[in-house]
């Protein structure tokens, strides 16, 4: 069963659908098959919350073994042979050999990344489902709205519920690309391919003051359209906007790029007068890695881990640390919260049969189904907390003993809340 409304620019249609409630043999074989996907769940969130307590620790001990041994280097533009093989911290503006280009809309700027972005005008669908019982059956009833939005993918409009008026086109004209500068430098040092990999910080490229690159193509803000009219564009139409990583100012032969942005012109500025404080919009970073010649590259510590790091800014080699030891304790929580679940959801899953059950009988299966919770939150509490302290035995034995005796502490809750069996 089908309804059709129209509101506008955005449509939508419902459908319902019935179907046999099933019997008590085809639930206990959907459970059978969630207990088989739960076992699996509740053995990776072992995996992971041991392997997560290695690396955290393992991580720790690279970064205070860095910190000891790293050397702040007076000049990055001249290179001594005394820090060959060594930790080295330095600090100072991008460079690059040339610009990059995008000669398909005349654009070209010094940085180390180029990003051309494109989306397209195209139908989406959307849904929203909710099942209910009736007269025996269940019935899912699903409702179906249509609206046209810009999207930097491609929407298959082939897998709509109902693609008759919604029908998007199969491939862009003009695809999305990223260029990455081949030779990146602070000062006279060469980034290696990780440290240029962590300039991310993409800002979009002004194109106030660019000409429409062909006739089919209009600007309008800080977007080039492929459309008739881009204020009200139609399903297929294009939108081209750029973004950049890492502005650099090596160069002041910019060609049209220095109607791009006036923050070229104060790159260049503060390479030509690095110490004025004035010109402060040229992207500079902060690196801590091993020196080999002229090349940065990854230092492998004692302790197993790499470091090869890169920040925005102009920061003292303490607060690089600083900033990775919070990266790591904010990487080792978030994990551990995902291994908790991980096994949350797997003994969910696993005592799932006992719900099944009793599902006939509503009083005793909403019971069922508030214990099986409790069930599920203590013993993952337990053994999170158990597994834990399993990962820090061989690092950390005095707190490895301490979690583990943490670990019985759901359990005497638990157990403590359980009324004592009257004397007969």
């Amino acid at each position: 069963f089908q309804q059709f409304s129209d509101t506008g620019s955005r449509k939508e249609h419902v459908k319902i659908t019935s179907e046999a409630k099933p019997g008590f043999l085809e639930r206990l074989s959907e459970t059978s098959a969630g207990m088989l996907m739960g076992l699996v769940t509740f053995l990776l969130a072992f995996y992971l919350l041991f392997t997560n307590e290695g690396r955290a620790l393992r991580t720790a001990k690279s970064l205070d073994e860095g910190l000891s041994l790293v050397v702040p280097l007076d000049s990055i533009h001249s290179i001594s042979q005394q820090n060959e093989g060594r930790l080295v911290h330095l600090a100072g503006a991008l460079s690059t050999s040339k610009p990059l280009f995008d000669p398909s809309y005349g654009l070209s700027i010094h940085a180390v990344k180029l990003k051309r972005n494109v989306e397209m005008y195209q139908w989406v669908e959307y849904e929203d489902s909710k099942e209910y019982e009736e007269d025996g059956e269940i019935k899912k009833e699903t409702k179906y709205s249509y609206n046209t939005e810009w999207k930097s993918e491609i929407v298959n409009s082939r897998n709509f519920d109902r693609e008759i008026g919604h029908k998007n086109p199969s491939a862009m004209a003009v695809e999305s690309f990223t260029a990455v500068s081949p030779n990146v430098q602070v000062g006279s040092f060469v980034l290696s391919k990780g440290l240029v990999d962590k300039i991310d910080d993409f800002k979009q490229l002004s194109l106030s003051h660019l000409e429409d690159p062909h006739a089919d193509v209009t600007r309008g803000g800080d977007y080039f359209y492929h459309s008739d009219n881009p204020r009200r564009p139609e399903v297929g139409d294009l939108r081209v906007s750029f973004f950049y990583a890492g502005l650099s100012g090596d160069d002041p032969h910019l060609g049209s790029a220095d109607k791009v942005s006036l923050q070229l012109y104060f790159c260049i500025l503060q390479v030509l007068f690095p110490a004025s404080k004035y010109f402060s919009l040229c992207s500079k970073v902060t690196v801590i890695a091993r020196q080999r010649g002229d090349q940065l590259i990854p230092y492998h510590t004692k302790s197993g881990d790499v470091l090869e790091i890169l920040y925005p800014g102009d920061l003292s080699v303490e607060e690089v640390f600083q900033k990775e030891h919070e990266s790591n304790t904010m990487k080792t929580w978030a994990l551990r919260a995902a291994g908790w679940l991980s096994m949350f959801v797997g003994i969910s899953l696993m005592t799932r049969i006992f719900y099944t059950l009793v599902d006939w009988f509503p009083v005793v299966r909403d019971l069922v189904s508030v214990g099986l919770k409790a069930f599920a939150l203590c013993v993952a509490s337990s053994l999170s907390l158990l597994t834990i302290a399993a990962g820090w035995l061989f690092y950390r034995p005095l707190w490895a003993l301490l979690l583990a005796l943490l670990s019985t502490v759901p359990i005497v809750l638990a157990r403590s809340r359980v009324p004592p069996k009257k004397q007969q």
